[in-house]
Parts: structure tokens; C-alpha cells; sequence
């Protein structure tokens, strides 16, 4: 079953990943990157960052059309990154995400095949 995971950072996390010392910056990396490697064989694509939010254009749809800078959603998470796994089940996507060593939270979302 495929799923995407969309790696959501808090306020509170960038600002202490902000925070760190660029050797320690680098070992947070090595972990991600370590992650990646540790799971390739269910990552059908190469997982990737999102520029920040202040970089988003939100269109909304309902009642015309709006394109907005920003992304405009409510709370202080914002969604900075994704990948697209192949895994047997819901069960093996969270002992995957259980591992995750950077941002705080992780959505998992099924692929809806067309």
C-alpha cells in the first residue's frame, strides 16, 4: 500500500534546530539522511524538503479564484517536507515513522490510486 509522509515541523522545533551549532546541524542531517538510506527499499522516491512557508502561494477555490502568498493554514505547524512509501499496511508505515529522527510530527496519508 502506498503512502505519502509529510513531515510537519513546530515553531518550537525550528527555532531550537535554528538554534544548534552547525556540527550539530550536520549530525541531525546524518541522521535523516541515515533514515532514508535505512528504509530505501520502501521509499518509492527520493523524499524531499520544502522551501519555508513564507514561499507558499495558497489558491483557494471555494467562491472564485484566490491566489494568496503564503500558506495561510491555521496553527503553528507547517508541513516541510514528503515522501512516497510502498509499504504491506498501515502497521508497517508507523514502525517506519516510529524511527523518524528529525521534526516533531509526521502525517501519514494513503495514496489514493486512480
Amino acid at each position: 500500500m502506498k503512502y505519502v509522509l509529510m513531515f510537519i515541523e513546530t515553531e518550537e522545533f525550528a527555532e531550537e534546530f535554528a538554534a544548534l551549532a552547525p556540527a550539530e546541524k550536520e549530525t541531525a542531517y546524518r541522521r535523516v539522511y541515515q533514515w532514508f538510506e535505512d528504509h530505501k527499499d520502501k521509499i518509492t522516491n527520493r523524499g524531499n524538503k520544502l522551501q519555508g512557508p513564507e514561499t507558499a502561494t495558497t489558491v483557494r477555490l471555494d467562491g472564485g479564484v484566490l491566489a494568496t502568498d503564503g500558506p495561510f493554514i491555521e496553527g503553528k505547524e507547517v508541513i516541510s517536507g514528503f515522501t512516497e512509501i510502498d509499504v504491506e499496511d498501515l502497521d508497517e508505515a508507523l514502525r517506519m515513522v516510529k524511527t523518524w529522527p528529525a521534526c516533531p510530527v509526521v502525517e501519514i496519508r494513503p495514496v489514493q490510486e486512480m
